[in-house]
């Protein structure tokens, strides 16, 4: 059924998609199985690696492959037992399984340099050590999945995985603290590692890793008992949130979603969580100069997140075309800014007040990201409005919104780019002249709120009848037409635009200004940063404008063009 069913979706965009991901996924795996010939150690951080990605990357990117889900099997009257394990052995049929076998490849390039008896026993640890992955992903998903059925869970949920999360991206401040120069000791001791050291002639550990792996199964059976359940929320005590005005009825009702549904409250405290965590992690070596930041953070943070608030909300979307006048684009902006925007104040008042400064960078940032991130907001979820699960149709697992995964993904990465880059200005004037940054940061804010959300609900009248059939069909027909019919060096242009134009613009511009700004002038990754004054900045600025050309000559090769032009090219 799963191969059928593969045969059947991995087709058009979606095939192109999953073909660029395996094509990176192998590099990887080539790369880990090749740390098995250069140094144990390297391995062991290696596939700790690849264990963290299995749990945490299918809850951060949409809940991980349900290609079967438990429902369709619900009127065979299986036990969870039965169920678990087909679903199981279901699970090792995939592209994700067979990369990471290729990256547990290298237990067995470990055991070829030990000996015969070692690489025998590296192939039944290769089976179970993907046993473990694939049923730790699963848990994952399904603890979040019954944790997201109250709203406490669901809040806990979020700021499990914000902490997780932002850890990782500091990961740095913690090697520092507790002096870890080479692979951490405990990686040894994960169970990410129980293969690799059964190899090495600890053959106890392969034993432990059936017995983990049955431990985890029967877990998961007990998670897939619990599925079945609706999520409980309880509409006693509230009082009904009341509207004059068709402008403030889309308030209400985003006021009332945004404090009802469950994966937005996930979303929010996520994006808290991250924000503070992240700027506050830096206090376990004495240095507090981040903590100013956690504002801002968390704003971009939670721009990402409602990076398809309108595909989020799925069918609904009818309600909105086929009421005449509608302002709901206004609606949804001021909404977001009351609930994001009024916890982005209250961080930054309260963080910026701990360090004493510096004030204009930190308020200048916190209104042009914060209107910023309210234009994009609508903006980016009408023009690449990425179809999703109708909220009443949801399956067992609240975190999986749609069934494209790569494109939440993208268009998640691509709002933390733009509302970035709409804070830009105002950070390098708060930071050259102080105070008037402020005063930038306010007119760029307003500046965006007004023109991105103009330009949202101009494109929400105009197109609505074609996002309300994308969002029923699931199809992007006009984009893949377009698309099919340009010239070889159109798609070129387009091709390395959009894939490549981040790297210049975000890595190599942004973060490096940044950098500059925070005065770290060694940072080793950004080349801006190798630079004297002032051509570190012009540098920096530079990888800036080029990746903006990058990203508008792409949409140059993509846009509409007269018939004539379209064949002659």
């Amino acid at each position: 059924m799963k191969l059928a069913v593969m045969r059947h979706a991995y087709r058009g965009q979606r095939a192109q998609t999953a073909g660029t991901g395996a094509a990176i996924g192998v590099v990887l795996a080539a790369g880990t199985a090749y740390l098995g010939y250069l140094n144990p150690d390297w391995l062991a951080a290696g596939l700790a690696v690849w264990m963290l990605g299995w749990m945490l990357g299918p809850v951060f990117m949409g809940g991980g492959d349900e290609t079967l889900r438990p429902e369709y099997f619900a009127l065979l009257g299986l036990s969870p037992r039965k169920l678990a394990t087909g679903l199981l052995a279901a699970s090792f049929v995939g592209v994700a399984p067979l990369v990471s076998l290729g990256a547990l490849a290298g237990l067995l390039v470990a055991g070829v340099r030990l000996g015969v008896v070692n690489a025998l026993v590296a192939v039944p640890a290769m089976a179970l050590q993907l046993g473990v992955f694939v049923l730790l992903s699963k848990i994952a998903v399904a603890f979040v999945g019954v944790a997201l059925r109250s709203r406490a869970g669901a809040v806990a949920a979020g700021v499990v995985n914000g902490v997780i999360l932002s850890s990782l991206g500091q990961i740095w401040v913690f090697m520092v603290a507790f002096g870890v120069t080479g692979t951490p000791a405990a990686v040894w001791w994960a169970p990410s590692a129980w293969g690799l050291r059964a190899v090495r002639g600890e053959w106890t550990f392969l034993l432990a890793l059936a017995a983990l792996v049955l431990v985890l199964l029967a877990l998961w059976a007990l998670l897939l008992g619990r599925r079945a359940g609706r999520p409980r929320v309880s509409g006693r005590g509230r009082r009904p949130i009341t509207a004059g005005t068709a402008a403030g009825a889309v308030v209400a009702k985003e006021l009332r979603t945004w404090s009802r549904d469950l994966v937005r409250n996930h979303q929010l405290a996520f994006a808290l969580a991250y924000g503070v965590w992240f700027a506050a992690s830096p206090l376990i070596l004495g240095w507090n100069g981040m903590l100013p930041y956690a504002g801002p953070i968390f704003i971009v943070m939670a721009a990402g997140m409602a990076s398809n608030l309108y595909g989020t909300d799925g069918t609904a979307l009818w309600l909105t075309v086929m009421t005449p006048g509608a302002t709901d684009v206004r609606g949804r902006q001021l909404a977001w800014v009351t609930t994001q925007g009024a916890i982005a104040i209250v961080i930054t008042v309260v963080c910026t007040s701990i360090t004493g400064g510096p004030w204009p960078l930190v308020l200048a940032l916190l209104a042009a990201l914060l209107g910023g991130a309210a234009g994009l907001v609508p903006l980016v979820s009408v023009y690449a409005l990425v179809p999703g699960t109708d909220p009443h149709r949801r399956s067992g697992n609240p975190l999986r919104t749609s069934e494209d995964e790569g494109g939440l993904t993208g268009l998640a990465y691509l709002m933390l780019a733009l509302v970035l880059l709409t804070g830009a200005p105002a950070g390098l004037v708060a930071y050259w002249l102080g105070w008037p940054g402020v005063v930038v940061g306010l007119a760029t804010g307003a500046l965006c709120y007004w023109y991105f959300g103009r330009l949202a609900a101009r494109r929400l009248t105009s197109h609505g009848d074609e996002l309300l059939d994308t969002m029923r069909t699931g199809r992007k027909a006009d984009r893949k037409v377009e698309f099919a019919h340009l010239s070889k060096a159109r798609k070129n242009v387009a091709g390395l635009g959009f894939g490549l134009g981040a790297v210049p613009l975000f890595p190599q511009g942004i973060v490096a200004l940044l950098f500059l700004a925070d005065g770290k002038a060694d940072a080793s990754w950004f080349l801006a940063t190798y630079l004297p004054a002032p051509w570190n900045y012009a540098v920096a600025i530079g990888f800036v404008l080029l990746g903006l050309t990058m990203y508008g000559s792409a949409l140059w090769a993509v846009r509409k063009r007269p018939e004539a032009d379209r064949i002659t090219a």
